[in-house]
């Protein structure tokens, strides 16, 4: 993995010192997530499952969780 990993999150977090957000980073063509409030936990995924889900949470199909 990179060194250095610049991690995005989404605008609907708040203000950037906001503990409350999953960031997404890109490095080494997968894709990376974390919560702000525990950096060190890190999740990888492809962008083609990513994609996949953020599909379904479009459509509706995770609305039962919340």
């Amino acid at each position: 993995m990179t060194d250095h990993i610049d991690w995005q999150k989404s605008s609907f977090s708040g203000a950037d010192d906001s503990p409350n957000c999953v960031e997404l980073a890109h490095a080494d063509g997968q894709i990376l997530m974390r919560e702000s409030d525990e950096p060190d936990t890190i999740v990888t995924t492809s962008p083609e499952k990513l994609r996949a889900f953020l599909l379904g949470v479009k459509a509706g199909e995770f609305d039962h969780l919340i």
